[in-house]
């Protein structure tokens, strides 16, 4: 009888261990596992300079605002001129955000005016007359140089127009990704495309 037991316990022993073997050896099944890229990863490179403690270029996620630019910069220095635009605008990829220095302070560098709410100044280059920067012939210098357009829109306009031929007339811009209505207002009046 005793034997008998033995020889069970050994038979199911050796059923437990065939099947963990199994179990581990088996070849996996179903389709791989992809990973995305996390969604917090920076997708906007901004310059922020003029009267912040750090000005310098900072990456922020979609839909981040011109606050955090100025939190991620150090924050405002006291002689900032803080007076014209809405702190709480979504940041646009290419931008510069330029925060002056002005005389508009009460003391301790708090606006002047009536309103408690701080703004900043976006930088707005002006082109002389008869000086358009021509789209379909423009280097990435160039480009550059137009509010809202940095050194990464520069190249996706350049890359847009290798692959699909010129810019037939200045509202084509806004076909290469990351330039919106907002920003083709501010560069409308500079542009060309002869």
């Amino acid at each position: 009888m005793k034997q008998v037991a033995y020889v069970l316990i050994g038979l199911l022993a050796g059923f437990i261990l065939a099947g963990a073997l199994f179990i581990v050896t088996r070849m996996p099944s179903g389709e791989p596992v992809k990973l995305l890229p996390s969604p917090t990863q920076p997708s906007i490179t901004i310059q922020i300079i003029g009267e912040v403690v750090h000005p310098g270029v900072y990456s922020f996620t979609q839909g981040s605002r011109i606050q955090d630019a100025v939190d991620a910069a150090g924050g405002l220095l006291s002689t900032a001129d803080t007076t014209s635009v809405n702190l709480a605008a979504k940041l646009e990829d290419g931008e510069q955000i330029n925060i002056p220095a002005g005389s508009g302070l009460a003391s301790g560098g708090i606006p002047s005016s009536s309103s408690n709410a701080p703004f900043l100044v976006l930088t707005t280059p002006t082109v002389p007359a008869g000086n358009l920067i021509n789209i379909n012939t423009a280097t990435s210098t160039q480009l550059d140089t137009l509010p809202g357009i940095g050194p990464t829109t520069a190249q996706k306009i350049i890359d847009y127009r290798t692959q699909h031929g010129p810019f037939q007339n200045i509202e084509d811009i806004m076909d290469v990704p990351g330039i919106g209505p907002a920003t083709f207002d501010n560069i409308k009046t500079l542009i060309s495309v002869q």
